[in-house]
């Protein structure tokens, strides 16, 4: 995408985010105390500034603090997270800091809440999570653990003047199966994004605690899963909403939703002091395509102009698509095209030559092109496949044209007869044509994936 300058996006590059960090605000609770008394370092470890530095040397641009909360949790970011975000943020300010927390999700189970930047942010999350979130009135939550209470409160974020945005994390977490979801639905996704449109923008792809199988010496742990999945496992380091070809992904942009996908670290404290998490940008990335300022960011997540990455296995992806009347869209994009028209696709990716945080080198061996027809709302809120998608073509390194540490490569789709969507996926594995589940004991850094967000073709 960088080598398309317009008017419209100069000034734009690929800037490498996390969106889903824990740090000592992340509490335990004294609860022989009345009201509780917050117990500092008691789920998660480390102090914002370190976070902040530690993205930086990871390459990542922005970051989003996302402490969970408990009882009165909304006075401890108040009056002691808020503040050492600031000083972390003068601290690092090559690092763009969003405030944010993982809100405790009525109903449901977690999902990141990122605050637009700006002089009342504060006070914007204190009153979010004073009046909706579901451990804010622990130990009794039952009057806000419901589905009909988020979507009060998602109400209430999509007519706020600055409007946040909700990520859902680790969705499949709890599913016992393949397509057996527990907790968090299709059915619920939809109803969040159908009550705040411009709020509610997707899933994280691939969840946190990716060194679930890495001992404290970079040693493999046998019984380690990756994502601490511990039902059903992730599929190549991917949740199985987004993993499965046809699944649940595909479903929701089968109706021309945009719903996007993110990769996080879901931090607590790093794998080499005992924990089962990396750092912010060491494993997993969000590339957001926009200039480096909060509302450029905030503006690229909601627009799709996103992809994901892991083990640095890309740094860079364009989606071009073109009509033959010189209109083009890319990542996130709509092309409206007439019946019978033709587009063409150029995909270009940069797989770097440095090596990545777990010292190797690795090389794309395949890009998947995966198309879905766009059929409209279903009828049924809870369908959890889109018949209609398959991986249309694969190609490997025979297939492109190298320059430098680029990789690209053109097809066409004629006589387009139905509106649709297009999304690419590699991978550094040559013979796993689809993301296999991740066993026991698997090292993360062996198999890697990365995937774009959708361009969408509509026949008008």
């Amino acid at each position: 995408m960088s080598e398309h300058i317009t008017q419209a996006n100069k000034g734009k590059q690929w800037l490498a985010g996390d969106h889903h960090i824990h740090g000592k605000y992340s509490a335990k609770w004294d609860t022989s105390t009345n009201p509780p008394t917050p117990i500092l370092r008691g789920d998660a470890q480390y102090a914002t500034a370190i976070y902040a530095q530690m993205a930086k040397h990871h390459n990542l641009s922005w970051m989003v603090t996302t402490d969970h909360g408990g009882p009165n949790h909304s006075e401890l970011n108040l009056h002691q997270a808020y503040p050492e975000l600031v000083d972390s943020r003068k601290a690092t300010p090559e690092v763009l800091q969003f405030y944010g927390m993982e809100f405790d999700t009525p109903g449901a189970r977690h999902c990141s809440l990122i605050i637009p930047y700006s002089d009342n942010e504060a006070s914007q999350l204190y009153n979010i999570e004073k009046n909706f979130n579901r451990r804010e009135i622990e130990p009794d939550t039952s009057s806000r653990d419901s589905n009909e209470f988020m979507l009060k409160a998602l109400r209430s974020m999509q007519a706020q003047a600055l409007k946040p945005i909700l990520i859902t994390n680790h969705p499949a977490r709890l599913a016992t199966d393949l397509g057996t979801f527990n907790k968090v639905t299709p059915a619920q996704l939809r109803s969040w994004q159908d009550a705040a449109p411009d709020v509610v923008i997707g899933m994280e792809g691939a969840p946190g605690h990716q060194a679930n199988a890495l001992n404290p010496d970079g040693s493999i742990r046998k019984t380690g899963r990756r994502g601490g999945y511990d039902d059903f496992p992730t599929m190549g380091g991917f949740d199985q909403m987004t993993a499965q070809v046809g699944g649940v992904w595909d479903s929701m942009l089968g109706e021309g939703r945009h719903w996007w996908i993110t990769a996080t670290s879901d931090s607590h404290m790093h794998y080499t002091e005992g924990r089962t998490d990396f750092w912010p940008g060491e494993y997993s990335k969000t590339f957001v395509y926009a200039e480096k300022q909060y509302d450029s960011i905030l503006e690229a997540l909601r627009g799709g102009h996103v992809f994901v990455a892991t083990g640095d296995l890309i740094n860079e992806l364009s989606v071009l698509v073109s009509d033959e009347q010189g209109q083009q869209v890319d990542i996130g994009g709509t092309l409206k095209v007439k019946k019978g028209d033709k587009v063409n696709i150029r995909i270009r990716f940069r797989d770097p030559s440095q090596p990545n945080f777990g010292r190797g080198t690795p090389t794309v061996a395949r890009v998947d092109v995966i198309q879905g027809d766009v059929t409209g709302k279903a009828a049924n809120s809870s369908v959890d496949h889109n018949p209609s998608t398959k991986v249309s073509a694969r190609y490997t390194s025979s297939d492109w044209q190298v320059k430098g540490e680029y990789r690209e490569f053109q097809f066409a789709i004629a006589d387009i007869e139905h509106s649709q969507y297009i999304r690419i996926r590699g991978t550094n594995q040559a013979n796993e044509l689809e993301p296999t589940i991740d066993p026991p004991g698997e090292d993360p850094w062996s198999d890697l994936w990365f995937y774009s967000n959708p361009v969408f073709i509509l026949v008008e």
